[in-house]
Parts: structure tokens; sequence; C-alpha cells
């Protein structure tokens, strides 16, 4: 099974369309723990992704990770968020190929690192392929009612690829 880091927001994403089982189901998952407090710690108690969290951390299905090299979070702090920065260099201590991240610049930073950068997009696109969810369109259009930025060209693109 592949592993990966992941963000925040696809945690979040994930969650809100109650498809947030689709990671351990996919993937090896490791969060580190500036994400986990974004989430968890920072959040009010009926926010999304939360109680799923704590939930899927206690039964083993995510695993948190604390991130070894703070002084370099610390030192590129600014240029990406704290959360951000630690998924890629969790990923690189880790010896991972993948980030699970949307943000463009928190992206283009993993990329540039060798690392190679997938979304919530691409994890809801494999999931129609391997038949783990039945219609891309409700989901897209949850995440675009909540607030997810999906461009008009993206959205038209991911429908045409699956069909709908």
């Amino acid at each position: 099974m592949i592993s990966i880091v992941s963000n925040a927001s696809p945690i979040i994403g994930l969650s809100m369309l109650g498809l947030l089982h689709l990671l351990w189901e996919m993937f090896e998952v490791y969060v580190p723990t500036e994400v986990y407090n974004e989430i968890v710690v920072d959040t009010p108690e009926e926010a999304f992704g939360k109680n799923e969290l704590i939930e899927a951390i206690k039964n083993g299905r995510i695993k948190l990770y604390e991130v070894k090299d703070k002084e370099l979070v610390n030192k590129l702090y600014g240029h990406l968020h704290k959360g951000e920065l630690e998924t890629v260099i969790a990923a690189k201590e880790l010896r991972l190929t993948y980030v699970l991240i949307d943000e463009k610049s928190a992206r283009s930073f993993a990329s540039s690192l060798f690392l190679k950068p997938i979304g919530i997009l691409g994890i809801l696109q494999r999931a129609k392929e391997l038949g783990k969810v039945d219609k891309l369109k409700p989901h897209l259009d949850m995440l675009r009612k909540n607030g997810f930025r999906i461009s008009d060209n993206l959205y038209i693109e991911l429908l045409k690829r699956a069909d709908e």
C-alpha cells in the first residue's frame, strides 16, 4: 500500500463529504502534529474533520507523525502555513513520494522537493475509478458550495473524465 502524508484541507473536505474512509482504504496515511492541531485543537467541537480524525487515529487508521526538523519548519514559516510545511517535511523525513495537499503554493513547494502532490480531487477521481464512489458531481458540488475552489474548467474536465 502506498504511504502518504496529508495536510488539513483534504481531511476536512473528505470528512464534509462523509468520505474520509477513502484515505485509509487507498493509502497508509500520516498526519503531522501541526495538521492535527489545525483540525482538532484549534477548531470548534462541530468542525468538519475533528471527530473523524480523532477516531481514525484512535483506531490506527491514520498515524500521527511528529516532524523532527522543527527548525526548518520555523525557518520556512511565512512562505507557507506550518501545517503545509510539516506535511512536506514529514514526507521527506519518512522518505515518501506522495503528499496529500490542495493549496497551489504548497503543491509547488512539494514538487520542487521531488514529491508528488495529490489533492482531494485526485482522491475523488481515483475513488470513482476504483468504484468506491458512484458519482463525482455531487461531491464536487458540495465542495464548491462549502468554499473549496474548483475552477469551471477543472470541474468540467473532471466530469468528462468520469463520464458524467
